[in-house]
């Protein structure tokens, strides 16, 4: 069965960069064929791909006379998967190099076999030498292994910390947990961690969400299983601080999809009045009621166009979430396939979207009621310019001053970048509706 690891990171590789599906959709599939340490040891592979994607094939095309194509492309893939292992992991270069000719087998193309040993080997004999030209005179796109129309984004957002953030988006993500307050508080799940020897790294200090030393099964946390605590980034449980829900109140929660925010809300605020979440996608909205059921909540689940308001009860509501569609650009560490997913031209497509929603859910709220706008981008035109232009263009919308350490008085809304505070990239602005 091992055998077929290396074969089935190609397929998943080849399936998201020629495909461009989903690694969260692809992976799971070839998982599947798999059992125990084999299925994290195909993730290992598949992410360390695309992660460095770039720098491989720089590494792949000096020692190819000529490109894999057609029929043989999955090979191309295959090579990458050898060289990752070679260079990246503690498999010994000699079984990373049989194994991964091995896998040509598999893939039922003996004639590739003699190729993609020779090609290993060489890279072996000739790695010393291509890792010293590579940190001298590799341009961008290969020296930080992200692409170049992005990195010119960074460069012209951040000038001063474009490096960092790429450097910050090659690392493996921490495991950041939510506890449960109407279990637990921050202080006495700690406690049960420490009985169960499971070791704290961190714990946020704004939302007393806790890191872990390292990851570790969800079922051998603590009352996972009845709901105790959760898997969410720390920058991600801003939110439901930020949003401050009180009693009584109507909540929307729009584009909710997966429910982390959703279940946080309530689990904050369990005396609302009600909760609706919304999102386009109705097939991940069984995500978000998996969510709720595990935690014992309950909130009105709508598939619905956040564009449009023919699924809205005609009632306002007092408070609205709106976690913007958008790039993605702050959580790559965690969904490294984002990088070659996400084209240059989508940004411009998903600012006008976020408009859209945004001047359609404004709408809903209730004069005095507060709207927190959210991304997990850290692209300027999705965030702080995007703000900037709704509140000059909307007359009763007032920007509310988010006073968090790392956020400058004069910024508008608080953007996190990836690994501030080990935290994944995000963005909020808080909106209050004067009248």
């Amino acid at each position: 069965m091992t055998l077929n690891i290396r074969a089935l990171a190609a397929k998943c590789c080849y399936a998201v960069i020629d495909q461009g599906r989903s690694l969260n959709d692809e992976l799971p599939k070839q998982q599947d064929k798999l059992i125990g340490k084999d299925k994290g040891l195909l993730q290992e592979i598949c992410y360390g791909v695309l992660r460095y994607l770039p720098e491989l094939e720089n590494d792949v095309r000096g020692l190819m006379q000529k490109p894999l194509t057609g029929k043989q492309r999955v090979f191309h893939f295959l090579l990458l998967v050898g060289v990752y292992q070679i260079k990246y992991m503690r498999i010994p270069d000699h079984a990373a190099v049989s194994e991964t000719v091995a896998a040509t087998k598999v893939l039922k193309n003996n004639h590739m076999k003699a190729l993609v040993n020779a090609v290993l080997r060489n890279f072996v004999r000739a790695r010393d030498e291509s890792a010293e030209q590579a940190e001298t005179q590799q341009p961008d796109p290969i020296k930080f292994n992200h692409p170049g129309w992005f990195i010119k984004k960074l460069q012209a957002g951040y000038p001063e910390q474009w490096q960092n953030i790429l450097t910050a988006n090659q690392q493996r993500p921490p495991m950041w947990l939510r506890v449960n307050a109407q279990h637990h508080t921050s202080e006495s799940y700690q406690a049960l961690l420490a009985q169960a020897d499971i070791d704290i790294a961190a714990v946020d200090p704004l939302s007393r969400a806790i890191t872990l030393s390292k990851a570790i099964d969800v079922n051998k946390l603590p009352g996972f299983e009845q709901g105790w605590v959760s898997i969410q980034d720390a920058a991600a449980q801003q939110a439901a601080r930020l949003l401050d829900c009180q009693p009584g109140d109507n909540v929307l929660d729009c584009c909710a999809a997966p429910g982390g925010k959703t279940c946080h809300i309530l689990e904050q605020t369990p005396d609302i009045k009600a909760m609706t979440a919304i999102d386009i996608e109705a097939s991940r909205l069984t995500r978000v009621e998996d969510n709720l059921a595990r935690l014992n909540l309950s909130a009105q689940v709508i598939a619905a166009d956040a564009a449009k308001t023919d699924w809205w009860s005609g009632e306002l509501f007092d408070r609205i979430l709106l976690d913007a569609p958008c790039s993605g650009t702050g959580v790559i560490r965690r969904h490294p396939d984002i990088k070659w997913l996400r084209k240059a031209s989508d940004i411009d497509n998903l600012v006008l979207l976020q408009q859209q929603i945004l001047a359609n859910i404004w709408s809903l709220l209730k004069p005095g009621g507060t709207l927190l706008y959210a991304t997990c981008s850290v692209l300027p035109q999705e965030n702080a310019e995007q703000i900037k232009q709704f509140v000059a263009q909307t007359a009763d919308a007032k920007l509310v001053s988010i006073s968090e350490p790392q956020a400058s008085a004069e910024s508008i809304g608080w953007q996190i970048l990836p690994d501030e505070k080990n935290m994944d990239g995000f963005y909020y602005a808080k909106l209050v509706k004067t009248h």
